[in-house]
């Protein structure tokens, strides 16, 4: 079996979780796990549970020019049996760049992975609602990851392994990375929240979120959303939670008409207690939660209110 290579993302000179849950994959499946980092020196020390690092200075900042370069430089030192990235827009990008250049099949919003002989990934499509392998063969492949897929905790660990760098090759040099601009600060951090009460496209209309509000405020809870209801207007960005939002954690998290696609579910699963209500006894949601009701949630909403009032 060869090396599997795990692509460690960074953002303002910190680690990113997906790195440490791709670690962790990387590390049940048996083969010698290598990290590449093309930032800091500085963040090598929370990747002790990698075997080895490989390490380019392609600068603090991400760049797709120059990062996706390094990677193919660091593939081509490493020449592992799998790389793993995760299935971020930076993930998925160096992904197919990688894939492109040299040639090798790519797998993508994959939640599983496995190696028995050949290279497999199953990756959740349509909302969840299909499952799909990919067989990819004895490798090199390459398999972006659906972040959530695996525990951080599993992939974290202190320690200094063993590093080797590569040198940068030159770039063409058309991208140029100016600066980095962070959103505007939200109302209210949903991270921060023990409790959230999320709404999904079951809510019907923007007219309809004040039956969660006042659920929430008995809750002492903030409203959260599913990217639908935040591309519609209905909220702001800041209350959204998913892949292209923000990834919460906390004591309770009670969806209401949330139907459960991947890209909303790695942003919540790791919730301590999940409680989904929702008309479609097939919901992917029923599948993560913890408690669940095939109910219509104003009817179930509204009498949790006044029960908690």
């Amino acid at each position: 079996m060869g090396d599997i290579l795990v692509v460690a993302e960074h953002l303002n000179g910190a680690l990113d979780e997906s790195t440490f849950e791709l670690i962790g994959m990387a590390n049940d499946l048996g083969n010698s796990v290598v990290a590449f980092i093309g930032g800091s020196d500085d963040m090598i020390g929370q990747l002790g549970a990698a075997s080895k690092v490989v390490r380019v200075d392609a600068g603090a900042d991400f760049n797709p020019e120059t990062y996706g370069a390094a990677l193919v430089a660091v593939a081509d030192h490493v020449n592992p049996q799998v790389v793993l990235t995760s299935g971020s827009s930076m993930g998925m990008e160096l992904a197919n760049m990688l894939s492109a250049q040299k040639s090798w099949p790519l797998a993508v919003a994959a939640t599983k992975v496995s190696i028995d002989g050949d290279v497999k990934a199953e990756s959740a499509l349509f909302g969840g609602k299909i499952i799909a392998t990919t067989n990819l063969g004895s490798g090199p492949c390459v398999v972006a990851v659906v972040a959530g897929s695996a525990p951080a905790d599993a992939g974290r660990k202190d320690g200094r392994p063993a590093v080797e760098s590569v040198d940068m090759p030159a770039t063409a040099g058309k991208v140029t990375f100016k600066k980095l601009i962070m959103p505007e600060s939200a109302d209210v951090d949903i991270t921060t929240k023990d409790v959230l009460v999320a709404i999904g496209r079951g809510i019907g209309s923007k007219d309809d979120i004040e039956v969660a509000e006042e659920l929430a405020e008995a809750l002492d809870a903030a409203v959260a959303a599913s990217r639908p209801i935040i591309d519609a207007g209905w909220l702001p960005k800041s209350r959204q939670v998913g892949k292209s939002g923000l990834k919460v954690k906390p004591k309770l998290y009670i969806a209401l008409g949330i139907s459960g696609a991947p890209e909303h579910l790695e942003g919540m699963k790791n919730s301590s207690t999940i409680i989904a209500i929702n008309s479609d006894k097939n919901a992917p949601i029923f599948d993560v939660a913890h408690y669940g009701m095939v109910a219509d949630l104003f009817d179930v909403v509204e009498e949790l209110t006044e029960a908690l009032d």
